[in-house]
Order: C-alpha cells, then structure tokens, then sequence
C-alpha cells in the first residue's frame, strides 16, 4: 500500500521532533539582589549563539537547586553555598562567574546591643555574621534566630521589636528609608577594607552550555555594567517585571550591593578565600570539602 507523502512527512516528524530546548537557553534566576545584575537581560530579546535567553525568575535557592538536579536550565544563579554544595554532590553545574559581591549589613538603633537578630542558621548571613564577630571581638552580641525570614526581620526592626538586625539588600535601603533612627552599624561583605567583597553569589553554566561561555561572559558584564550605570532603568525594568514592587529599589540598594561580573578564573581566589571560611565555620554547607580545580570554568 502507497503511503501519502503528508502522512509520511507526519510519521518522520513525529519520530524526530525537534526539542524546543535546543533553540533557548534556560537561565533560572533567584528573586533577589542578584536578578539586578540582570535586569538589562529582561528587557529585550537576547540571543547567544543563535538561542534565545529565556530567563525564568525562582522563589527559593531550593527550587533552583530541583532545577539543576533534573538538568532544566543552562544557565542559573543562586548562593556561592547552594552551587558548591550541589557540584561537591556530583551535579555538574561549574562556576561561569560572580555577579554580586556582597548585601549583608548589620543595622539597628544601637550598635552596642547585646542581642543581634539574624535569619537562616548555617547559611552565609550567619557564617559571616560570626566571622565577623570574631574578628571585632570588642562586640559580643548573643545571636537571636527566632524570626522565621529576612521579612520577618524586617518587619521586627521597623516595629521596634528588634533593635539591631543582619540583613541584606533592599530591606538594609527599605529600613533605612522607613526609620531615620535605624543606621547601618556594620559590613559583613568585606574580610578587610581593600577587598572588593565575599563572592556570596554564583552564576554556574551546564555541560551544554559550555560552547557559549565566552558569549555569556561577554553579556553578564555587559548588563552588570548597565545595572551600576543606570541604576533607575535597572530599576524601572525590574518594578515593570514585577521582581520588586514598586519603591524597594533605590540607586544606594543598587551601590550596596557591589555589582560587578568577574569570570571564574579571575574570581577564584576570592572565592576559595569565602569556601575556606565556610568550611572553617559550618562544613556541611559546602558538602564537607572545598571543590576541586574543575569546579572553576577557564576560557582556553
């Protein structure tokens, strides 16, 4: 029996299908500080190697790490922690580059207190916030964990029921805008005053997105640039998009947050320098051990 050439066509494509993933590459972005850095990105259609961008905003470090586990994105961001403890794991997700060099303030009404208030137990605010202390030892606050999230705490420092607080970037702007006697008392992003900052946020690239990486580097300091630059358009995009609501950005949330995309290889250091004081102070963040030399992409 003669078979339509439709109906053959149909049969071939069907057996052959062409994967929409091969015409995108999948870039899953942390809500946060770290989707200023690419705020120019989401405002136009952005090609690499004739894909397009697709950047898709997540809620939580957790569900970017599901994400990487089941192999669905090319590209993503999420804390320095998160990526080492998922490539120490045998997910094979190395590290493209660091966009954001620190958020972290101590702020409050009273620098001298004896309670300090931080949120999530283990991770980087708290680690530095005790590396910190260890090295300005003329200040021993007892740390408090009891506010369930960064909002939480927030909302505890503008109600007065929390006087002194570490947060991040924009609720440090947010507190300092809302009340004109909370004050920033201390920088956690900085080991000594000529550092440019602890490599806190990691971009981290697939197998298959290896071919791109020179291309991506090129458009991450590119709009890392734009960020610093044009702060209010950073900002319009961003409220456009809905990442923050209008009036939580400002130009100083932008310049506290020390914008600035390095490539793996030059921010090695830095970074190996932030793991050894992870893994002096909380292990288990980082899976037990430093990450190995393939851990740092290198442009050859």
């Amino acid at each position: 029996m003669k078979i339509p050439v439709c109906l053959l066509l149909c049969l071939l494509c069907a057996c052959n299908p062409a994967r929409k993933e091969d015409n995108i590459v999948r870039v899953k972005l942390l809500r946060g500080p770290s989707a200023i850095a690419f705020a120019q990105l989401m405002d136009t259609s952005v090609t690499v190697n004739g894909k397009l961008l697709q950047i898709e905003v997540v809620d939580s470090p957790e569900l970017i790490q599901a994400h990487l586990i089941k192999g669905e994105a090319e590209l993503a961001v999420l804390p320095m922690l998160s990526a080492v403890n998922l490539y120490n794991k045998g997910v094979n997700y190395p590290l493209l580059g660091c966009p954001l060099w620190g958020t972290l303030y101590v702020v409050g009404r009273d620098s001298t207190s004896g309670e300090l208030h931080l949120f999530g137990s283990g991770t980087s605010p708290d680690i530095l916030t005790r590396y910190y202390l260890n090295n300005h030892p003329e200040w021993k606050p007892e740390l408090n964990y009891t506010f369930g999230s960064a909002r939480d705490l927030f909302t505890g420092l503008l109600s007065g029921t929390v006087q002194t607080a570490v947060l991040s970037e924009p609720f440090v702007s947010m507190a300092l805008k809302k009340d004109s006697t909370v004050r920033l008392v201390a920088d956690l992003n900085r080991p000594d005053p000529d550092a440019q900052g602890f490599a806190q946020t990691a971009i981290v690239l697939s197998e298959r997105g290896m071919q791109m990486q020179p291309a991506l580097d090129s458009l991450l300091r590119a709009s890392c640039r734009f960020a610093v630059e044009q702060p209010y358009q950073a900002i319009r995009i961003l409220e456009e998009k809905g990442i923050f609501a209008k009036g939580m950005l400002t130009e100083s949330s932008i310049h506290r947050c020390r914008i600035d995309y390095v490539p793996a290889c030059r921010a090695k250091e830095a970074v190996q320098n932030l793991l050894t004081i992870i893994l002096a102070y909380e292990p288990k963040a980082l899976g037990g051990k430093l990450p190995d030399d393939t851990f740092f992409l290198c442009v050859h």
